[in-house]
């Protein structure tokens, strides 16, 4: 059997994009940014590689929900300790921090694996469309 011949890239190039929140609905747009941040858009993408590029996500706080998700949907974490789940309607979380729920979104969105952190850092999100980050086009 012929294996596939594997070129790995000598140096990562990585750009700057930015995606306007306010004209898809929020799954779409998770999606999106998690698969640039991931590289999948590259040619020369390799799954154990970090090849992934630089997110500046504008307008957070004008997201669009599709059907009842802001009624329904309810975000959990645990303490460790018995009886501590905790529970927060996104409701609550989005008139709070409305960048949280699209950060949360993509994070779930990205693969398991060890630097998931590192390009959860390349992630900017801004509540409106102004913000300080240089994006060459």
């Amino acid at each position: 059997m012929k294996s596939q011949k594997l070129t790995l890239p000598k140096k990562i190039e990585r750009s700057w994009h930015q995606i306007d929140a306010s004209q898809k609905t929020y799954g779409r747009v998770a999606s999106e940014i998690a698969n640039l941040l991931r590289g999948k858009h590259k040619r020369n993408f390799s799954p154990h590689m970090d090849m992934g590029d630089f997110v500046v996500a504008i307008n957070a706080d004008k997201l669009k929900f599709s059907g009842r998700k802001l009624a329904q949907k309810t975000y959990y974490r645990h303490s460790g300790y018995l009886g501590g789940l905790k529970s927060t309607p996104m409701r609550v979380v989005y008139q709070r921090k409305p960048e949280e729920v699209l950060k949360k979104a993509v994070f779930s969105m990205l693969d398991d694996v060890r630097f998931r952190k590192n390009m959860m850092a390349r992630l900017k999100i801004v509540k409106g469309d102004k913000h300080n980050y240089t994006i060459d086009k």
